[in-house]
């Protein structure tokens, strides 16, 4: 099966909990067309580089997916319709990578950082 590397900004208005329910329904859509995820990644409330549909911050999640063409046509069709989505896209990649990504390392390195200021 083909590997994919879907991401998407959810609106700045919505709790935590509710970006865990759109990537919990991201992930029952590719589950019930033959697909797999296999890691969900949540960066977090990061500010835009632009106003996306009138927001200026977007919580970012990553989903690394196992599945044919056809069921990320289909997640791709209900991430359109969903409003509390304001900007998605997916990639083929050959392989997904091993570990946590480049936005989780980078962030973890900022927490060390700032600890080590803190602790000076």
């Amino acid at each position: 099966m083909a590997q994919y590397e879907h991401v998407f900004l959810a609106r700045q208005d919505l709790s935590q909990a509710q970006v865990d329910a759109l990537a919990a329904t991201a992930t029952e859509i590719v589950e019930a067309n033959q697909g797999k995820v296999t890691k969900t990644e949540t960066w977090g409330l990061k500010n835009l580089a632009y106003k996306i549909k009138r927001n200026r911050k977007a919580h970012f999640v990553l989903l690394n997916i196992e599945a044919p063409g056809d069921t990320i046509a289909e997640l791709e069709r209900q991430t359109q319709i969903n409003e509390d989505v304001i900007r998605y896209l997916t990639i083929r990649v050959d392989e997904h990578e091993a570990g946590p990504s480049v936005m989780m390392r980078k962030s973890d390195r900022e927490r060390t950082r700032r600890r080590e200021r803190e602790g000076n």
